[in-house]
């Protein structure tokens, strides 16, 4: 059995009183919303914080506003997120990717900023204490080389969040708060492709919101592989949002890939390559080769490397052709088990 290593516990009711908590604690310290990512990481001794600062009754996180945007509070549980008509209406491939999320005992735990802060996985990282010890330990945790590619300088752990790519696809921006105030980045800058420092996040900082714009005209889409039709993380996400013309033409587009590098990855070869065009099949199968060009995935998670870069186009191609409008649901049901219906706004 593993248990949890001894640790003191925090749980403000006010935003101010947890971030002067994280601010006099330092690096000691970690938020905690669900736990659904970080108390398996702790019970592995991946991660050891001193002190947990719980997130759970700050109602400030809790809230949903819809106005120039939709501004969506980092602490809202995934199965809040599916439940929502805002996110379901407006932005299909968020509620696609959170519905995605593990199981539905995990997503009533796990919250929107969790999973967007989840810690990146490996073969050789996320195992026992025991098993990591037998193995010298790896470069992401007490050891000095990725077992994975041994001559690398950094750790090529996957990045495995469900809901990031399908938001950086709608152009999202995060609110980051500490004791010493705040800051609005793109989604985008938050992520490094670095296994082990794979955050801008600082340890005082706390994320407490999430914007989407509002973009008129769009459709959003996720698509994810994982070997079952629930519960495993991602093998592949791809997500695409974008605005077409009543004849077909891309205005816009966006393009996303997750779970092949050390952080989401925009495609925006791909994206320049299809604007303007008509989304027909010949510009589908072209543009979903090329935007698969930056996956690099690597043999540190399930299936094969090669077949996991070949499928990457594949799932590029599904999602566009769910963007231009086709029925896309007896693809999904058969490597899902469901549909999630039509794509929407």
């Amino acid at each position: 059995m593993m248990r949890l290593p001894w640790f003191r516990h925090h749980a403000p009711s006010e935003l101010r009183e947890a971030l002067e908590i994280l601010a006099a604690e330092g690096p000691a310290a970690m938020p905690i919303a669900g736990g659904t990512d970080l108390l398996p990481n702790m019970k592995r001794r991946q991660q050891t914080p001193a002190v947990l600062v719980s997130l759970r009754r700050i109602e400030a996180l809790r809230r949903v506003s819809n106005g120039a945007g939709l501004t969506l509070g980092a602490t809202l549980t995934l199965t809040e997120l599916v439940r929502s008509p805002l996110v379901r209406e407006r932005h299909a491939g968020l509620w696609q990717a959170a519905s995605l999320v593990a199981t539905p005992h995990l997503r009533n735990m796990g919250t929107l900023g969790g999973n967007l802060c989840l810690d990146t996985r490996c073969n050789y990282y996320d195992q026992s204490l025991e098993w990591r010890k037998a193995i010298s330990f790896c470069m992401k945790k007490d050891g000095e080389v990725c077992w994975v590619a041994p001559g690398s300088p950094r750790c090529l752990a996957v990045s495995s969040t469900d809901t990031a790519p399908a938001l950086l696809a709608l152009g999202a921006r995060v609110v980051l708060r500490s004791a010493g105030g705040e800051r609005e980045v793109e989604l985008d800058d938050l992520y490094r492709n670095d296994g082990m420092h794979y955050m801008t996040r600082r340890p005082d900082e706390i994320l407490t919101e999430v914007r989407v714009p509002e973009r008129p005209g769009w459709r959003s889409t996720y698509w994810k592989l994982r070997r079952r039709g629930t519960f495993d993380f991602p093998v592949l996400g791809v997500a695409a949002a974008g605005r077409i013309a009543p004849d077909g033409t891309v205005e816009e587009i966006r393009l996303v890939l997750g779970a092949v590098a050390s952080r989401p990855l925009r495609s925006e070869a791909a994206e320049a390559a299809l604007r303007g065009r008509r989304l027909e099949d010949e510009a589908i199968a072209e543009v979903a080769e090329l935007a698969a060009r930056p996956a690099k995935p690597m043999d540190n998670t399930d299936f094969t490397l090669h077949w996991r870069k070949k499928v990457t186009s594949t799932f590029v191609a599904h999602a566009l052709r769910e963007l231009r409008g086709d029925d896309m649901r007896a693809v999904r049901r058969s490597f899902q088990g469901h549909d999630l219906g039509p794509v929407g706004a």
